[in-house]
């Protein structure tokens, strides 16, 4: 139990069968204190002193923060209000700063947004809190970097950086709130930069939400997610076309939890994790869960687990009859696209079939009724919209 608290990482307990029917000791059960220290550890002062500097010198920084900065924000967003700096975050990080921040610039990489990418490309420094680097995230290895985590083996995992911090995010990010100073002639890039790249970022989105046709597109069904999913509420996300149109165009509360497998490709994802979600919060908060029609297939029988115990889900199943994400990769290593089609139900009926609610959306016109509904059931509900599989 202590390797799992200390070490943040797998692990797996084995008891033989006999120890279940052994009566249990009068003593109550312990627990962590008096076995762990505090996992708030300040950085080395030398450490803090190059960051302090190497960060009031820098005249256009980007802070990026991983989902190791989950519980710092506040001190990371007072630092970025005084550096007057960017916030773009890794997919995997996706909602810890709300994304109508004024600083916000969404997700980074390859799921991201153009207004986080140019913010990259256009800085002299990128100050980066508890990101993984993985291929996926986007951050530039070429720029100057101040990288903060608790975990010694992320410091520089796959390349060099400049200054490697290491200590707790949120007593290091507090730390350099206090010892770096506001530039007079810094750029604050909030009413400039940042507020023109996200007016530029709407227009786009509005423009990819037009219909060819061929079904919804996804820029559409995420706007609707946007304007009616609950600030506070609870979303998984799936594996595949699905997740890179979330990352792109769902714009986070800063109060919502997202859940997601992170760049492990576990297609099926979405539903078992709205379902352990759903026990987890024991029904106080609403539960979303996000899927194309090859992730839900993946655990579609669980509806009628759901329909058993009553879990008010509501699943959003963007359906393009096939396998998106493969498509596209075929096509870009350019390959035809090969076995990557799907021979699907009714997956409205289904769900109804299984004693939820199911509702199925063929136009945008439907679209904002239909998620209301679901949401509004007190039950499982799914709501399949045919998206084209083409506007992700």
């Amino acid at each position: 139990m202590k390797t799992a608290i200390v070490e943040r990482d797998v692990a797996h307990l084995i008891f033989p069968d006999e120890v279940q029917d052994l009566a249990a000791p009068a003593t109550e059960a312990g627990g962590p204190r008096g076995r762990t220290g505090s996992r708030r550890i300040a950085p080395p002062a030398d450490a803090l002193l190059h960051a302090v500097e190497r960060i009031s010198e820098a005249t256009r920084p980007i802070i990026v923060v991983g989902n190791g900065a989950k519980g710092s924000m506040d001190t990371i967003i007072r630092l970025a209000a005084k550096l007057g700096a960017p916030i773009a975050t890794t997919f995997k990080a996706k909602g810890l700063v709300s994304e109508r921040h004024p600083l916000s610039c969404g997700v980074l990489g390859r799921s991201g947004t153009p207004v986080a990418s140019w913010m990259m490309n256009e800085s002299d420094l990128v100050i980066v809190f508890g990101a993984s680097f993985a291929n996926h995230t986007g951050i530039a290895d070429y720029k100057p970097i101040v990288q903060v985590d608790y975990d010694p083996m992320a410091l520089g995992r796959f390349h060099p950086v400049e200054v490697a911090v290491q200590g707790d995010i949120g007593e290091t990010s507090a730390l350099l709130l206090d010892h770096v100073d506001a530039v007079a002639d810094r750029a604050d890039r909030t009413k400039d930069e940042v507020s023109q790249r996200r007016q530029l970022w709407t227009a786009e989105k509005a423009s990819r939400s037009s219909d060819r046709g061929d079904g919804l597109s996804s820029a559409l069904v995420m706007d609707s997610l946007t304007r009616l999913v609950a600030a506070d509420a609870v979303l998984t996300v799936d594996v595949g076309n699905n997740a890179y149109s979330f990352g792109r165009y769902f714009e986070s509360s800063g109060r919502q939890d997202l859940l997601m497998s992170g760049y492990l490709g576990s297609i099926g994802f979405a539903f078992p994790a709205a379902m352990g979600a759903w026990a987890a919060t024991d029904g106080r908060r609403q539960i979303v869960s996000i899927s194309g029609d090859g992730g839900f297939g993946q655990y579609a029988m669980e509806l009628t687990t759901a329909a058993k115990y009553d879990m008010a889900i509501t699943h959003v199943l963007l359906n393009n009859s096939e396998l998106g994400k493969i498509s596209k990769e075929q096509l870009a290593a350019e390959h035809q696209v090969w076995q990557t089609s799907l021979v699907n139900p009714d997956f409205a009926e289904f769900a109804l079939l299984c004693g939820a609610h199911g509702q199925r959306v063929t136009a945008a016109g439907q679209l904002d009724a239909a998620i209301r509904d679901a949401l509004a059931h007190p039950g499982p509900s799914l709501v399949e919209i045919i998206t084209d599989p083409l506007l992700v």
